[in-house]
């Protein structure tokens, strides 16, 4: 079983140890790659990376579950959570299917460099094995909802 994960965003793709965060960076949560968001765009829409059920959505979080079984975790910005929903504009709600590409949250990168945190978005395989996913993106600019990953369990 093979899942293509798109890009919820535009920016440059990033491998997950360069994540300012620890637990993104040693994959505790899963393996995956990480976004650092266009800056010159204003604010962006976040979405969907693959079709399913929105299983958690917070301002800056949100996982989708595909219709195989597998999570995939868009979270935006690191420890943005402290923001408690500032500067981000949920689209879509918790509980709702979405096709891949649908939009789910949008925010500005520029309004959260100005907090301090970093706007970097980690896109995350939930409870997938450490280094499972490659991409070929990786160094590289990406557009919203161009193939970001395939993942295989």
């Amino acid at each position: 079983m093979s899942v293509s994960v798109l890009a919820p965003l535009s920016g440059r793709v990033l491998a997950l140890a360069d994540v300012p965060d620890p637990v993104f960076a040693q994959q505790m949560v899963g393996a995956g790659v990480a976004i650092e968001p266009t800056r010159d765009q204003g604010p962006l829409t976040v979405v969907a990376p693959i079709a399913g059920k929105i299983l958690k959505l917070h301002p800056h979080a949100f996982v989708i579950l595909g219709a195989q079984g597998t999570g995939v975790l868009v979270h935006i910005g690191i420890d943005t959570v402290k923001l408690e929903g500032e500067g981000f504009t949920r689209i879509a709600a918790e509980g709702d299917q979405v096709a891949a590409g649908d939009a789910v949250v949008s925010f500005d990168p520029a309004f959260i460099d100005s907090t301090g945190y970093s706007a970097v978005c980690p896109v995350v395989v939930m409870d997938s094995k450490p280094d499972t996913v490659t991409s070929e993106a990786l160094g590289s600019d990406i557009a919203v909802g161009a193939t970001l990953f395939d993942w295989s369990k």
